[in-house]
């Protein structure tokens, strides 16, 4: 694969855009070959508080956006509760609630262990009381983790993880979490998560969506140490921009891409049998876009 990145600001709206240009033999559809069936993935985190009003634009963003949406945590501010779910959450995007399959964040933890997260989600947030479960979405076999409780090596949260992906051996997988094990935003780099990237990398894994600071940016694939591997790494993508606010990206991190963070938005991500293609949408219309298209492993 051949990789060449455009940075762009454009007047009201500075948001970096990046292009990946695949060679023929990267590209699982050229020319006029058939497209195999594909699914349309939504992620974002970071979303609804009632003294904010951009979870109402992304809200009305994803009316516009059919598909599976993924949540990455702090979904309800400032505590998670079941007020803030009523009165903040569910105005603006409690319409999708029924296509939402969620992962929770430090906010829903505030209150009573998470319980009107999964009290409002309800199966759609895998087991009551864990936090962590995983689906299938055309091809692609979908793991959502919980970084709010113990994910070390030992855990048995990590003993799920080897044994679901040892039971779903597919060509692609993703996954998702709140807390970024990489970032250049606010709150930086989390290392909580570290051998839980180290377990996806083992099986093969793809992609991985955080939140937690509040802007949009990708990485290009690497280890769970940081390091730079085209060949096997891991995408990590931080979709922080749901609409609660947002943090400036400080500084930049080894591997990172792109980094915006001055305009809300969604990833929406097409997901066929062996690829998978990007693009962040924003909600105002016209501001630049990151998009893209890669192999799974």
């Amino acid at each position: 694969m051949k990789k060449s990145i455009a940075l762009l600001t454009l007047a009201g709206a500075a948001v970096a855009v990046a292009a990946v240009t695949c060679t023929r033999s990267d590209l699982v559809s050229p020319g006029n070959e058939t497209l195999p069936a594909s699914e349309t993935l939504i992620a974002v985190a970071d979303i609804a508080a009632c003294d904010s009003q951009g979870d109402e634009a992304t809200g009305a963003l994803v009316d516009t956006i059919p598909g599976t949406i993924i949540v990455a945590g702090d979904i309800a501010y400032e505590s998670g509760t079941a007020r803030e779910f009523a009165d903040c959450y569910e105005p603006s995007w409690g319409r999708h609630r029924s296509r939402t399959r969620p992962a929770p964040g430090n906010h829903e933890y505030v209150t009573d262990d998470a319980k009107p997260y999964f009290d409002y989600f309800g199966a759609n947030a895998g087991p009551p009381g864990r936090g962590y479960y995983s689906f299938d979405l055309g091809a692609w076999h979908i793991v959502s983790l919980n970084s709010n409780i113990d994910a070390t090596g030992g855990s048995a949260q990590a003993a799920w993880l080897r044994s679901d992906l040892a039971a779903n051996p597919t060509v692609c997988t993703l996954a998702y979490w709140h807390h970024p094990v990489f970032s250049s935003g606010l709150h930086g780099s989390i290392a909580k998560m570290r051998e839980i990237w180290q377990i996806l990398s083992d099986a093969g894994a793809d992609v991985i969506i955080s939140g937690h600071d509040h802007h949009y940016e990708r990485f290009s694939p690497q280890t769970a140490a940081g390091v730079s591997d085209p060949v096997r790494g891991l995408r990590q993508f931080i979709v922080g921009t749901g609409g609660r606010s947002r943090y400036p990206a400080l500084f930049a991190q080894p591997n990172t891409e792109i980094r915006a963070d001055k305009v809300d938005g969604v990833l929406k991500m097409t997901l066929r049998a062996s690829d998978y293609s990007w693009e962040y949408v924003p909600t105002v219309r016209g501001a630049a876009v990151d998009a893209g298209t890669a192999r799974c492993h």
